[in-house]
């Protein structure tokens, strides 16, 4: 799909890797809508890189963990844009602790803003993108989601869904030539890893990346890119992990 004056909402676009998929897209010739839970300093440091870009640029602070909020979402991205052609849904954060640690409230927040968040943005957005007669929509999984991690039951279940969410609703608009695909980043420097200790990442370069290196969001930017413009494209998980998820570790 060529990308020259598409029309893109990105949640969780005002920082880390969703701000980088809103830049690239921009770069690419999209115009922009972004969501975050505020208009703050990383939403203005979007909208210059985003704008430098020559591109239409769009800031909707909103919580998409409530449907209300998703729809409005949508629909003031369609109104500021003239319409829809992608949606990639970046919104989300950490979730953590075992089954014993993660009261209810935390469970059921956590798929809040990464499950039902999902499918309320999705619902609305569709009718908007079927009009085109093309799109492309972008889940954010984790590695978490493919594979047994410690310490994390409620974030690694629902990136789990948001990979098969991705799988279904792929094949249910695969006649409007609506493509969905989704990409599980790895061990990525943003704010999510900030906690890490100096200890964990040394553990992590040396033994648990076979690259032996951190990601950083414009890796996982690339990554949407390709899954927005590749027609052939859908119903797939894409891996950015450097190799983490593949080996058995050492």
């Amino acid at each position: 799909m060529d990308l020259t004056n598409k029309r893109a909402l990105v949640t969780g676009g005002t920082k880390g890797i969703g701000a980088a998929i809103a830049i690239d897209l921009a770069a690419q010739g999209c115009d922009v809508a972004v969501n975050g839970r505020a208009d703050d300093e990383g939403a203005a440091d979007v909208r210059r890189a985003v704008e430098a870009t020559g591109r239409r640029y769009k800031m909707i602070a909103a919580d998409v963990a409530r449907a209300e909020e998703a729809q409005r979402t949508v629909r003031e991205a369609a109104d500021a844009l003239g319409g829809l052609d992608i949606l990639v849904h970046s919104a989300g954060g950490p979730s953590w602790g075992t089954i014993d640690e993660c009261e209810p409230d935390q469970w059921l927040a956590t798929f809040d803003v990464h499950v039902h968040a999902a499918y309320y943005l999705c619902r609305h957005a569709l009718p908007l993108i079927r009009r085109n007669g093309e799109g492309a929509i972008v889940l954010v999984s984790s590695i978490a989601g493919i594979r047994g991690c410690p310490n994390a039951i409620a974030y690694g279940t629902v990136k789990g869904a948001i990979a098969h969410f991705t799988r279904v609703l792929a094949r249910d608009v695969a006649d409007d030539n609506i493509r969905v695909n989704c990409v599980a980043p790895g061990i990525i420097r943003t704010r999510f890893h900030e906690s890490m200790t100096p200890q964990a990442r040394a553990h992590n370069l040396a033994v648990r990346i076979p690259l032996h290196r951190e990601g950083t969001p414009d890796d996982v930017a690339q990554a949407v890119r390709l899954l927005v413009t590749n027609e052939f494209m859908t119903g797939e998980l894409v891996v950015v992990d450097g190799g983490c998820s593949m080996q058995v570790c050492r």
